[in-house]
């Protein structure tokens, strides 16, 4: 049996044990409460990890190459029951021979297999033909350029010649092909200078240096200035223009560059992530089309601009978003919706139509703001500042519809994405990976030149050696000035 106390606890004693408890079970219930605000913080802290972690080039901005641990799910093909490879009836692509050779080389037998009598070409009864495609072997030469001074025989003044143009004012250079090839090489094939060096030593048997295919840049950016003056001040004038951005290196330092860019002119710069480093290409500033982008903010600070935000961009939130709450169907329907809206403007441009059919888009439009209504029906504002992902995308899909939707008002010209001026900064992406960074501000910014030159020429048609072949030759090529129907403004 339990041991009787000596005595009871007096009231006093008792009053004080209480307080005590009171004491302790208050604090107590501080404790709880930082533990469950740590518990709620690291919660979400993990949340948000495990969302980064998850992201990928399928539901985010990252490139296809930093899909390293965590790779987009790709539905596998529908299988359309034909056999792989070329399908029946398709034309072929062979080497079909040409009707009128270059050359012509004929091989007699040497003597008759019957009795052995020479043979000769007035005995051919017949042939067979084979043609082979080469290239001849490169090798340099040397033209001496001979400025004469004559003597009138009638005053007896004495006139000198003038050197041509393209020869340098050094009494040994290389002549305009020779640029061209280096320029070529450096800039569109993005080869390091001095394998570049090396590839002509090789191929052409000119011992070029290192310095001087270096040098090559900047003679070559000002030789395109004319061309890049006329590209910025069409690019001002167009209609539609794709902005976009992305980091580079220059030595040990990250830096910024800008490009604006259409279907036809392409013009690359550096300068800062705001709003500044993107007037610095000489556009935005008097642009007044509209502007396709991936709604940074920086590109909402030009008021007599519109905008039509990257559909591409929205379509991986949306996927990120479905990934992130999967028992919620909004994402899902704002995305098919978009989806269904760039099919029937596809359609509406294949045919010529002004807009699309409105009996067509009101099943998608309806779809898309209902899906944000529910949408942000399920994610209410938090107190403060900061909001979640999903609610930063549904008020911007609420707010910008009219930017989002745009491409069903004006499908005729309006794109759905910003590819062409994602693509644009493709190239500067692989020149880091292949030749490194540059070393230097005007470094960077001449190969920059030189590359919008070239990427405009190209989309006219010509190819990159042509271009900067033009340019070396004294026949630089010019952006036609007459814009095209599209390039209208519409009101």
């Amino acid at each position: 049996m339990p041991k009787t106390p000596e005595r009871r606890p007096s009231y006093d004693e008792l009053a004080s044990l209480v307080v005590w408890q009171m004491a302790t079970i208050e604090a107590q219930r501080e404790t709880i409460a930082k533990l469950e605000a740590t518990v709620e913080r690291l919660t979400a802290r993990v949340a948000e990890l495990e969302r980064w972690r998850n992201r990928n080039s399928g539901n985010s901005s990252l490139p296809p190459s930093s899909d390293t641990f965590v790779r987009p799910d790709k539905q596998p093909p529908v299988k359309s029951g034909r056999r792989r490879g070329r399908q029946p009836g398709a034309p072929g692509n062979g080497l079909a021979m040409a009707e009128v050779p270059d050359e012509v080389e004929d091989h007699l037998p040497a003597a008759c297999g019957g009795c052995g009598i020479q043979l000769s070409a007035t005995d051919s009864v017949g042939y067979s033909r084979r043609q082979v495609r080469d290239i001849p072997l490169v090798t340099v030469t040397v033209t001496e350029h001979r400025a004469h001074r004559c003597r009138c025989g009638g005053c007896g003044a004495v006139t000198g010649a003038d050197m041509p143009g393209q020869v340098a004012g050094a009494p040994s250079s290389y002549g305009p092909n020779l640029r061209a090839l280096a320029a070529y090489l450096l800039v569109f094939q993005h080869v390091p200078v001095e394998r570049c060096a090396q590839l002509i030593a090789d191929v052409t048997g000119a011992r070029v240096s290192p310095g001087w295919v270096s040098s090559i840049l900047a003679e070559a950016a000002t030789l395109v200035a004319g061309s890049i003056k006329v590209i910025r001040a069409l690019l001002t004038l167009s209609h539609v223009l794709h902005v976009d951005e992305t980091t580079t290196r220059i030595g040990a330092a990250r830096r910024w560059l800008h490009v604006a860019c259409t279907t036809t002119l392409t013009l690359l710069g550096l300068g800062e992530r705001s709003r500044q480093g993107a007037n610095s290409l000489g556009v935005l500033p008097e642009f007044r089309g509209v502007l396709v982008h991936d709604s940074l903010s920086l590109y909402n600070g030009y008021p007599h601009a519109r905008h039509q935000l990257c559909g591409a961009h929205l379509v991986r939130e949306l996927t990120a978003a479905a990934e992130d709450h999967p028992g919620q169907r909004w994402p899902a329907q704002i995305r098919w919706a978009l989806a269904g809206l760039n099919k029937q403007a596809i359609e509406a441009r294949d045919k010529g139509l002004a807009e699309i059919p409105p009996e067509r888009a009101r099943i998608y439009l309806q779809s898309f703001h209902r899906g944000i209504a529910v949408g942000l029906s399920l994610h209410p504002r938090a107190p403060g500042r900061k909001q979640s992902p999903a609610r930063n995308l549904l008020e911007r899909l609420r707010d910008r519809a009219d930017e989002v939707l745009r491409l069903a008002d004006f499908p005729g010209w309006m794109p759905f994405t910003n590819n062409t001026g994602e693509r644009a900064l493709r190239p500067v992406k692989t020149q880091v990976k292949i030749s490194g960074c540059h070393q230097s501000d005007d470094g960077a910014a001449h190969w920059l030149t030189v590359r919008s030159y070239l990427d405009s020429a190209r989309k006219h048609g010509l190819s990159a050696f042509e271009a900067i072949h033009r340019a070396f030759t004294g026949n630089l090529w010019m952006p036609p000035v007459a814009l095209d129907a599209r390039s209208a403004r519409i009101t």
